[in-house]
């Protein structure tokens, strides 16, 4: 897996960004938003339990991270018409904030090295890439643990802070001098 101080991969995927077949599909690649920060996550499958009340609380906090010049993407191993078809039938999926990205032929999940051997599909993985490409933080949780995206807000102001940031620290906290 490609961790924290690694070159993020090249990519060029699919997203769905409605729910309108004439306009739901748009390409993004590893240049798109380009000078921003990029919160990356992952998911197994569309059309399963746990991954759509983490899709839908990233996208509840999606001004959040706008708000600190970052841009999120969802991404799993499902076609860009699974996720349509899943963002049409799911409420809480319809009116999505950010792209759902399809990397059905597996290149970026493998590129990173959270693709599950086992289950075929994406690991439950997370990456805040920093503007120059830069991976500066990397987590994956086992395919039936969904994760906090207030968590990753949280770590996404402390590595903006460019300081030492204690454990738990939250914006707006004082940071640690070096003695």
């Amino acid at each position: 897996m490609l961790g924290v101080g690694q070159k993020f991969p090249q990519f060029s995927l699919t997203g769905v960004v409605s729910n309108d077949l004439n306009s739901a599909f748009q390409p993004f690649d590893s240049n798109s938003n380009s000078g921003k920060w990029k919160v990356v996550f992952f998911w197994p499958k569309d059309f399963t339990f746990v991954c759509p009340t983490e899709i839908a609380a990233f996208g509840k906090i999606n001004k959040e991270f706008n708000d600190r010049d970052a841009v999120v993407y969802g991404v799993s191993t499902d076609s860009e018409f699974v996720h349509l078809a899943w963002r049409k039938d799911k409420e809480e999926l319809r009116n999505l904030p950010f792209p759902m990205l399809s990397d059905i032929k597996r290149e970026l999940t493998s590129a990173l090295g959270v693709l599950d051997a086992e289950a075929g599909v994406a690991q439950r993985a997370t990456y805040i890439v920093d503007p120059q490409g830069v991976i500066r933080f990397a987590y994956v949780t086992d395919l039936n643990v969904g994760r906090s995206p207030e968590e990753v807000l949280r770590v996404l102001d402390a590595l903006q802070t460019d300081e030492l940031c204690p454990c738990n620290w939250k914006k707006g906290e004082d940071t640690l001098k070096a003695a």
